[in-house]
């Protein structure tokens, strides 16, 4: 059954109306029309079984048949602190952070970002990020799109940060402690919420690092190999999720 998504404020009761590109992808690709069954998600975990009912060129009106599992959820909450890279690296990692299981992503703003982003660039390019996210959610067939926050420095993103949540800064500069060590040794210590910050290209200052720990975070090593800012977080994403259960790996009350 085809799939798509919708905000949660284009279901009305039993009514869904879809808009945008997926009108035409309906009426012009997939050519169904009244009668004809589809899948929809409000990108929140809910899924939908309906009927079309009208089929136009700017919107197509459908009628929820019923409620459907929608599948698995993952088992923990990620939230992705990334400073903006150059070029169209962060494209890819919402793109395969998505296909993963990444449940947010944060572009942090930092002293070494050489991106700046401000004004229209920013919200355009915003608007791109999400784009990809919700595609890569349709590819992958997730029944929730992650969320893309608007770029933030750090105090927004400790100020919104929940206090139970687990923070981990990747930091080259750590010799000592290793993602693999706490969770062997201390894996009580990472609940449902777990952020983790990754640094731009050239990566955190010093002064970033040691702020970051006075506000509670951990600095963490993967190892001696130094990775790429499009790899760590995406390196660090599938770890937490396989250690809890995800990607075929064991629960973490297991």
């Amino acid at each position: 059954m085809p799939r798509f998504f919708v905000a949660p404020e284009q279901i009305n009761n039993d009514q869904v109306y879809i808009s945008g590109p997926d009108v035409n992808h309906i009426n012009r690709v997939l050519r169904l029309g009244p009668g004809d069954g589809l899948l929809v998600l409000d990108g929140r975990g809910g899924a939908y079984e309906a009927v079309i009912e009208k089929a136009c060129r700017e919107q197509v009106t459908c009628t929820i048949k019923k409620e459907v599992a929608a599948g698995t959820g993952i088992p923990v909450r990620v939230t992705l602190v990334q400073g903006i890279p150059k070029g169209d690296k962060m494209d890819l990692i919402i793109q395969k952070g998505t296909e993963i299981g990444i449940s947010r992503v944060i572009p942090l703003i930092c002293r070494r970002s050489v991106v700046k982003l401000k004004g229209d660039k920013s919200l355009r390019r915003l608007e791109r990020w999400r784009r990809i996210a919700l595609e890569a959610a349709k590819q992958c067939r997730r029944a929730d799109v992650p969320e893309v926050l608007e770029p933030a420095g750090w105090n927004r993103v400790w100020e919104d940060m929940p206090p139970e949540a687990a923070a981990f800064i990747l930091w080259e500069e750590e010799k000592v402690r290793t993602l693999k060590e706490i969770f062997r040794r201390d894996r009580d210590m990472v609940g449902e919420e777990v952020y983790v910050f990754i640094g731009p290209e050239g990566g955190f200052t010093p002064d970033e690092v040691r702020t970051a720990v006075a506000h509670g975070m951990l600095p963490v090593s993967l190892g001696p190999r130094i990775l790429r800012t499009e790899t760590a977080g995406l390196a660090v994403l599938s770890i937490i999720l396989y250690q809890w259960g995800d990607l075929g790996g064991e629960a973490a009350d297991g």
